[in-house]
């Protein structure tokens, strides 16, 4: 690393900064944290967002997290508010308010309708003597020492302490709610996470005419037409009920062959394995892939609560639903 390049010296400066500014949000977090909990906690409707400037921004940011974690939550521009869309806030709902000053006017301006339609407010300021910080239930506290700005203008050190606030605010909320992985999934269904949570087994799996199956006593030339016909590699071996017994798959077939037994002779109980790696149909299709990644094998059996063949899953199956 070039440690005399301004590029390096302008950027470790700005770190040093607002990890100092984060720093300070630890000896913050107070009654006014856990009131500001207890306040969206209590909440039968959103928890609505506003903020101006790059305080929107992370207000859209603290919103969105909010949301994806079990808050409901949205975010609306206090401009826009005055001019109709103060009409989105319900009775229900509680405002959570940023402002690094807790003086802009867009804000101030809604702090009557607000009160008249009982609407509880949590400001997230920078300043606690403010006259938003004053008449909100609970103020957060994000002041700074000093912006990462040279200038001392734009807001750097603030936003990122307002940022984090907000993450601690959402990861509280979470854990009181008793949030968890499948809850997160149903919130991200169109995500690598949402999809490993939901997607089962019997969703990707082959089922029915698809099963390569044959019955107890079935030659061993009749086993691999089953085989190759269906294209798992294997085939099941089951008995007059439908149980299943075992499977006979290419490697069975090989040791077969080499221990010098007449093909066209043998049948299908001598040489079918009776171990076998299976799983259950609501099982989850990533756990499916741990089993099949651990075992190493391709090809992994259904079974169903009467120990019959539900299903068949490959692992090219599990690729395809991007499981894995």
């Amino acid at each position: 690393m070039n440690s005399e390049s301004p590029f390096i010296a302008s950027a470790l400066r700005t770190i040093e900064i607002e990890h100092r500014a984060v720093a300070e949000l630890l000896d913050r977090i107070d009654e006014h944290f856990i009131k500001a909990c207890e306040l969206i906690l209590s909440c039968h409707g959103r928890v609505v967002v506003i903020g101006m400037g790059k305080s929107g921004h992370i207000g859209k940011k603290i919103a969105a997290t909010l949301a994806s974690t079990g808050t409901t939550a949205m975010y609306v521009h206090p401009a826009e508010a005055s001019h109709g869309d103060i009409g989105m806030i319900t009775a229900e709902d509680v405002v959570l308010a940023i402002s690094n000053s807790g003086t802009t006017e867009e804000i101030l301006s809604l702090l009557p309708v607000l009160k008249r339609k009982g609407i509880p407010l949590i400001s997230l300021t920078g300043d606690r003597q403010s006259e938003l910080a004053k008449v909100a239930s609970a103020n957060l506290d994000a002041k700074v020492s000093e912006e990462a700005c040279p200038l001392g203008l734009a807001p750097t050190s603030s936003t990122t302490a307002s940022l984090v606030l907000g993450d601690a605010l959402a990861m509280a909320l979470l854990e009181a709610r008793g949030f968890t992985r499948d809850d997160f999934a149903l919130s991200h269904p169109g995500g690598n996470l949402g999809r490993r949570l939901l997607v089962k087994v019997q969703d990707v799996m082959h089922s029915g005419d698809a099963i390569p199956s044959v019955k107890t006593g079935t030659l061993l030339p009749e086993a691999l037409l089953e085989m190759s016909g269906k294209g798992f590699g294997l085939t099941t071996v089951i008995d007059a009920n439908g149980n299943l017994l075992g499977v006979f798959s290419d490697g069975d077939l090989r040791r077969t062959i080499d221990s010098g037994k007449n093909i066209q002779e043998t049948i299908i109980d001598d040489v079918m394995s009776a171990n076998f790696k299976f799983i259950d149909s609501n099982a989850l299709a990533a756990e499916a892939a741990k089993i099949m990644q651990e075992s190493n094998v391709y090809v992994l059996l259904v079974k169903n609560e009467s120990q019959g063949v539900a299903g068949m899953l490959k692992m090219h199956d599990l690729l395809q639903a991007n499981v894995v």
